[in-house]
């Protein structure tokens, strides 16, 4: 088979990223890593099945089947680490203290650790449709906008725009009682209240995710650390103080060790006979440089799906940051040029999009462009003050002291006794 075969046999990164309805730290966590692990995976795997994973030495007297039958006890039953110059302890038990656990099951870890990081995103697509809204379909017309001409830019814009107002609309209170004030008022106090009629549902969830893919790439570490039965945490570390006090040259480490020992027995009759031999672990060779690559790597994504959950946090808590994000927008269209436009856009930030129909807005703009985004809110701006126009001219007129009877004849008019 050829190398083109096998490339075009994977799917691309379009397909394995799926709908783009978050931010990119979501896919650097749930589309990069899992294709970095995947990755691995398939290297590891190819080394352990198609190669020879471990080469033992054997004595002079093993036939070609007790090599054979060696190499396989060995890579099954674990071997053990001793160095060169240390003497080969006499109690097993320390033997086994020493004893290297890991190897055979790498490919099933890494394959584990990036189920782990798509779970995260598994959730977002399952559970983001209870907020009353095709999220996925939004965002892909907004994408695809950038491509079409400017009249079929502008319908599908206007398309999008109506179908956020009626679900903006759809999704609110009708009844007040103290159960519904009492969720209102949770709602406003703490965004993660998930409330579809507060309009915090979508909110809060996502944020909650961003919470989840945070807490998975620090709890790989402490997953790692329990698998290789090693202190993990610190690898990268030792890896750069290792290289510069060796000025660049490359040594090994006590971690991954490429020459080990394993004990076995064969029984003979009524004879057992105790057998050490000393063995090569390649694979190691790419274990260790796996496992530095992932350590480099989880320390950047952990470092930036941190600061990413407290900057969605920053924008999400305090309430200005939302009617300062949809002035920004309206400002480009010189919508604001009144005070009472400003004032008016108070209350369109707040109580009409809401939490959730600003974050609709952050996903469109990050996932298309800023200039989009400000159509959107451009056509969302009209149908709103639209609204209130239609609302106030159906209203009675207010009351008008000066219509009042200003003299005897008037009231004895329209008062008769």
């Amino acid at each position: 088979m050829s190398i083109g075969a096998i490339i075009g046999g994977v799917p691309s990164l379009k397909k394995l990223q799926g709908a783009s309805n978050d931010d990119w730290v979501d896919r650097l966590n749930h589309v990069w890593t899992v294709f970095l692990l995947a990755l691995f995976a398939i290297v590891v795997s190819t080394g352990q099945f198609v190669g020879d994973p471990i080469h033992c030495w054997c004595p002079a007297e093993f036939t070609g089947a007790y090599v054979d039958y060696t190499k396989s006890y060995c890579w099954i039953k674990n071997t053990y680490f001793i160095p060169m110059d240390s003497a080969i302890p006499v109690e097993h038990v320390n033997r086994e203290s020493e004893e290297i656990t890991y190897y055979q099951w790498v490919p099933l870890i890494l394959l584990f650790m990036a189920f782990m990081f798509k779970f995260p995103n598994i959730l977002w697509r399952l559970f983001n449709g209870g907020s009353g809204i095709n999220l996925d379909k939004i965002v892909d017309m907004a994408e695809k906008t950038q491509l079409g001409s400017p009249d079929d830019r502008d319908k599908t814009i206007d398309h999008i725009s109506k179908y956020m107002d009626r679900w903006l609309e759809t999704h609110r209170e009708y009844h007040w009682n103290r159960l519904v004030r009492a969720k209102q008022m949770m709602a406003k106090i703490c965004c993660f209240f998930c409330n579809k009629r507060a309009g915090t549902y979508l909110t809060a969830f996502y944020l909650f995710v961003k919470v989840v893919y945070a807490a998975n790439v620090i709890s790989q570490f402490f997953i790692l650390n329990a698998f290789l039965s090693q202190d993990y945490n610190l690898y990268g570390f030792e890896v750069m103080e290792m290289l510069g006090n060796s000025n660049g040259e490359w040594k090994e480490s006590k971690r991954f060790p490429r020459i080990t020992l394993c004990d076995f027995k064969i029984r003979q009759m009524q004879n057992i006979q105790n057998w050490t031999v000393q063995c090569v672990l390649p694979i190691n060779l790419f274990n260790e440089k796996i496992f530095i690559v992932i350590w480099f790597w989880l320390v950047f994504v952990a470092t930036l799906s941190c600061i990413n959950l407290v900057s969605w946090l920053y924008r999400v808590l305090f309430k200005r940051n939302r009617a300062g994000y949809i002035k920004k927008y309206l400002k480009i269209n010189n919508e604001l040029q009144t005070g009472f436009d400003k004032k008016l856009c108070q209350k369109f930030a707040d109580e009409y999009l809401r939490d959730d129909g600003v974050f609709v807005i952050r996903v469109i703009a990050k996932n298309s462009t800023d200039l989009v985004a400000t159509d959107l809110v451009d056509k969302l701006w009209k149908l709103y003050k639209g609204k209130r126009m239609k609302k106030n001219d159906e209203e009675p007129p207010a009351f008008d002291p000066s219509t009042l009877p200003v003299n005897e004849k008037e009231k004895e008019a329209l008062y008769p006794k």
